[in-house]
C-alpha cells in the first residue's frame, strides 16, 4: 500500500472548464482591486524643514494650507489635489490656541519669553503647549477628502493621528493610549507624551502633532500644558531611560502615518 497515495482526487482535477475558468476570474478580479486600491492610493509630499523658528514655519503652513484649499474648488477630482506632511523641530516657543484667552496677560507672555522662548497665539485647537528641540512636530496639511478611511471626517482624522502616534511608541516597547477627553497620546493615563492641535476649515487640515523624543521636559514646568492639571509630561527618552533622537523617530512616523491614512510617499 502506498501510504504517499491519496484515495481523494485533486479538487481542480474534478472541475469542468467553467469552473476554472470562474476561479481564474475570481482570482483576477481581487488582484485587479488590490492594484486599483494601490493605483488611487492618496499621495503625500514630505517637507523636512529640519530646526525652523515656530513664526516660519507657520507662514509655510499657512501657504500651502491656502493652496491646497483653493486647489481643492478648482479641481474636478480631489485625488489630484496635493497633500503635504511638514516635518519640524521647533526652536523653544510657548504657542496658545484658540481657547487661550487667559494666557494673553503681557506679564505672563514676559515671563515665558524671559526663559528664552518665544510666544505665539495660533488658529489651532488646544490651549498652551511648548514646542522645542527634542520634538519632532509634524504638520499635515491635507484635504480629507483624499483619505476614504477618514470619510470626511475631522474627529476620525484626529483618531488615525493618535493611533499613528500610538504604533511609533510601540515600536519602542512604550505601551500608550488616547484617554477620553483629552487630544493626544498618555503613559499610564498620567504623562503626556504627545500633543495633537488641528485646525480644519472645508475640509482641509493644518497644525498637527507633536511627539516628544528627548526634549527638556523642564520647559514643561513653567506651564499647565493644554490646561490639564494634575498630570505631567513624559518623553520617548524618559520613558526608557536613554536618549532617543528625532532622527530615529522620523522614519517610524512616516511608516505608521501612511498605514494609518492608506497613503504613499510622493517622491518629488
Amino acid at each position: 500500500m502506498n501510504l504517499f497515495q491519496s484515495n481523494e482526487s485533486d479538487p481542480i482535477e474534478t472541475l469542468n472548464d467553467d469552473h476554472i475558468f470562474l476561479r481564474i476570474l475570481f482570482k483576477l478580479k481581487i488582484f485587479l482591486k488590490i492594484i486599483l486600491k494601490q493605483n488611487m492610493c492618496s499621495k503625500i509630499r514630505v517637507i523636512d524643514l529640519n530646526r525652523l523658528s515656530y513664526n516660519t514655519a507657520l507662514y509655510i503652513q499657512q501657504k500651502l494650507f491656502t493652496k491646497v484649499q483653493q486647489e481643492s474648488s478648482s479641481s474636478t477630482t480631489t485625488n489630484s489635489v496635493p497633500n503635504y506632511l511638514l516635518l519640524v523641530e521647533h526652536e523653544p516657543v510657548y504657542t496658545i490656541g484658540i481657547r487661550s484667552k487667559q494666557y494673553l496677560d503681557e506679564k505672563f507672555q514676559e515671563k515665558l519669553q524671559n526663559l528664552g522662548a518665544d510666544f505665539s497665539i495660533t488658529n489651532r485647537g488646544g490651549l498652551i503647549t511648548f514646542h522645542g528641540h527634542g520634538q519632532l512636530v509634524a504638520y499635515p496639511i491635507v484635504n480629507l477628502k483624499n483619505f476614504p478611511i477618514i470619510q470626511n471626517s475631522i474627529k476620525k482624522f484626529v483618531c488615525q493621528l493618535e493611533s499613528t502616534i500610538i504604533d511609533v511608541c510601540e515600536e519602542f516597547g512604550i505601551k500608550s493610549a488616547r484617554m477620553n477627553g483629552y487630544p493626544g497620546v498618555w503613559v499610564d493615563s498620567d504623562r503626556k507624551i504627545a500633543a495633537l492641535g488641528i485646525h480644519c476649515s472645508r475640509y482641509v487640515t493644518m497644525h498637527g502633532i507633536a511627539i516628544n523624543c528627548n526634549v527638556n521636559l523642564g520647559w514643561f514646568d513653567h506651564i499647565i500644558p493644554c490646561g490639564i492639571e494634575n498630570k505631567s509630561i513624559t518623553s520617548i527618552s524618559n520613558e526608557l531611560n536613554k536618549n532617543i533622537s528625532i532622527e530615529q523617530v522620523k522614519p517610524l512616523l512616516l511608516k505608521h502615518f501612511c498605514e494609518k491614512l492608506e497613503c504613499k510617499i510622493e517622491k518629488h
